[in-house]
């Protein structure tokens, strides 16, 4: 077996908010609609109010009467206009992506997701990259602009590829990094450089993490991962397990073939979190790797 697909839709991945774009620059839709929209509340470590299963939104006129500065609009649900807005600390039960993620609902962690990223480059993006003045958010969060110039930006994305790699028939190769407990492994992933595509951006972090050449390079999928921008693009590809492994840049500390019958005894066990001491340890679901090496392991 020589190709398999993601066992599903990634957790982050769920799209199924109306964004209605078309309502960004619409100063009295947004305002019209601002008297009954939600709020999504989020701190500065991406912690959003929980409870059980759903995120508790508030209402937005608690900013104000009209849409506040700084707030970013996320869409229409149940035809009720969503925003999310930064806040310094949080009361009640909170949680992160990491935590709740893949305990959502669809609507739920588009939503969350979403407000993560978007906030996560407000962050950052105070000064234009073109000509250092301060810059402003406008299109109710989508973009901001040059106080000096009017130069609009954008929301940056880092694109990141995460590779499968296994031997075309019952053995993949996983990895860990030298910061990780021993037994917890994932599949290798790296960023995208400038001027490269993503099949190029394969083979090169492969090489350069473990020393192994790949081929027959295909796309799975991709997932949205707000830590604090990225995109992670998933692929699989095939290697010579006898290849020696040669970690050549420091970022792996330890890398093996595994059997798919150990997979599917981990993935069976839990994952990162999991207590006991099963011998290898695997990504949890909120991870795109988590449904490649399902994927993987079923050969869908």
């Amino acid at each position: 077996m020589t190709s398999f697909s993601l066992s599903g839709t990634p957790l982050l991945s769920r799209t199924v908010v109306d964004r209605a774009e078309e309502l960004r620059s619409d100063v009295e839709a947004l305002r019209a609609g601002w008297a009954e929209a939600r709020l999504l509340r989020v701190d500065h470590r991406g912690q959003v109010p929980v409870a059980d299963t759903e995120l508790v939104l508030g209402d937005a006129t608690d900013l104000g009467p009209d849409p506040t500065p700084g707030a970013v609009f996320l869409g229409v649900r149940d035809g009720r206009h969503v925003w999310a807005v930064r806040v310094l600390a949080q009361t009640g039960a909170v949680a992160d992506l990491r935590r709740v993620g893949d305990r959502l609902g669809d609507a739920d962690a588009d939503l969350m997701v979403s407000a993560v990223a978007l906030l996560n480059w407000h962050d950052h993006a105070g000064f234009s990259a073109v000509d250092g003045s301060p810059t402003e958010p406008t299109i109710s969060g989508w973009s901001r602009i040059s106080t000096a110039t009017g130069h609009e930006e954008f929301p940056r994305t880092d694109p990141a590829i995460i590779c499968l790699v296994h031997d075309g028939a019952d053995r993949v190769l996983l990895a860990r990094q030298p910061v990780w407990p021993e037994r917890r492994f994932s599949v290798l992933a790296g960023f995208v450089e400038a001027g490269e595509s993503l099949e190029s951006c394969v083979a090169r972090e492969i090489r350069e993490e473990v020393g192994v050449d790949v081929r027959e390079v295909h796309y799975l999928g991709s997932q949205p991962w707000p830590f604090p921008r990225s995109l992670m693009l998933g692929f699989a590809a095939t290697a010579d397990p006898d290849q020696p492994l040669d970690f050549r840049d420091g970022e792996i500390g330890e890398a093996r073939w595994f059997e798919r019958d150990e997979v599917r005894a981990a993935l069976e066990v839990g994952d990162w979190a999991s207590p006991g001491d099963a011998p290898l340890l695997l990504p949890g679901s909120i991870s795109i790797a988590r449904g490649m090496l399902e994927g993987w392991v079923a050969g869908i």
